[in-house]
């Protein structure tokens, strides 16, 4: 079978799109025809995180450091266990999984609510109705992307997130890059790239899913957010307004979707008592996924949520080598150590920038766009 193939497939499990939730699942060539051992899981998909860790504010540090614990630990753990629901029970319909992921979401944010956990705020319902069918969108464009290309290039297109997000936030809310975090990121991603990219097959129809995926997935998470700044929202608050419609527009695309990329209906599925369980525990994890997912953006932004999701992938792939024996090539190993290089690297450099700015009164990072965040978007 070999070291690249093993790997390859696993990956394809960690690395597959995600709707600040989980897994997403089998699929079908342009053609139709249904490929094999390729079933992606979950994982979607600031300032630094070394950056914050070093920050002089305690509660801040706090705060921040324990979003990064609560989003690795609960993004590495479902991917855990999507593994074993698609490939050992052999569920595929994971597009629908993840609608329910966000809809139990929606009942746990709820009860929050009502237990006095959590004080609603009201947001614009236009802006909440855009946020939320691009954030569906971009998970339908995900699945598109992997279905049509091969695994090697999905990962490349999962690459592309940062550079697109550095030049949209470049572009349109006029927010600067330094030199050395530019050259960090690219340490990172030409780490990641060796460690995980195999073959690069190329399609018409899969590259332009795969350029969809990217913008749509960059403009989502720096909506998340920009979205918190213009309306004085918590992350949590964010979530609770934007869940229902996020759940809805999930819904609506899971089950024509799920049907084209595997077969059948996951209506029509007939669940065991082992996939009710499991899928009920990636429900469970997902509650964690989700808050998790929009908190670090909020406390930091698109780039180091990016970031942090790397080091996620190279967790997930040391946890293949050391957990289920996964053969190790040394090209493995290599790209792990520049990608962990290239994270270190980056979290020195936004930490360094973070203190220049406050030393010349530059504000915060990552410029609000005054009434632009009203429909997500910059001006």
């Amino acid at each position: 079978d070999g070291v690249v193939g093993r790997n390859e497939r696993f990956l394809a499990v960690a690395n597959a799109p995600s709707a600040h939730s989980a897994s997403r699942g089998g699929f079908r060539s342009g053609r139709g025809t249904l490929r094999q051992n390729r079933w992606p899981a979950s994982e979607r998909f600031g300032t630094s995180v070394v950056g914050d860790m070093a920050s002089s504010n305690k509660p801040m540090e706090i705060g921040t450091v324990g979003a990064l614990t609560l989003s690795v630990a609960s993004s590495v753990s479902i991917v855990i266990v999507n593994k074993y629901l698609i490939s050992t029970l052999g569920y595929r319909y994971v597009t629908f999984l993840t609608a329910l992921h966000m809809l139990v979401t929606v009942g746990a944010l709820r009860v929050a609510a009502r237990s006095g956990w959590l004080e609603p705020k009201s947001i614009d319902r236009g802006a909440l109705l855009r946020f939320s069918i691009l954030n569906g969108v971009s998970i339908g464009f995900l699945n598109l992307s992997l279905g049509f290309n091969s695994v090697g290039f999905y990962q490349m297109t999962k690459l592309a997130i940062i550079p697109c997000t550095v030049a949209i936030q470049t572009i349109f809310y006029a927010k600067q890059f330094s030199a050395r975090v530019k050259g960090s990121l690219c340490v990172l991603l030409g780490g990641v790239a060796v460690a995980t990219v195999t073959d690069l097959e190329l399609n018409t129809i899969g590259s332009v899913m795969s350029i969809c995926a990217v913008v749509t997935t960059c403009v989502s998470q720096i909506w998340t957010n920009t979205m918190q700044k213009t309306y004085g929202v918590s992350s949590t608050q964010l979530l609770h307004a934007a869940s229902p419609y996020m759940a809805l527009t999930l819904g609506f695309i899971s089950v024509p979707l799920d049907g084209f990329l595997v077969g059948g209906s996951p209506l029509y599925y007939e669940y065991s008592a082992p996939v009710v369980f499991v899928a009920a525990l990636t429900c469970a994890i997902a509650v964690a996924v989700n808050f998790s997912t929009f908190l670090v953006i909020g406390k930091c932004d698109a780039v180091t949520y990016q970031v942090l999701g790397h080091l996620k992938t190279m967790l997930v792939l040391m946890f293949g080598f050391v957990a289920l024996n996964n053969p190790v090539a040394g090209k493995n190993i290599l790209g792990i150590a520049i990608a962990l290089a290239g994270m270190v690297a980056y979290g020195v450099a936004e930490n360094a920038d973070k203190k220049a700015a406050e030393q010349k009164g530059g504000g915060s990072v990552l410029p609000v766009t005054g009434n632009a965040g009203a429909n997500g978007g910059a001006k």
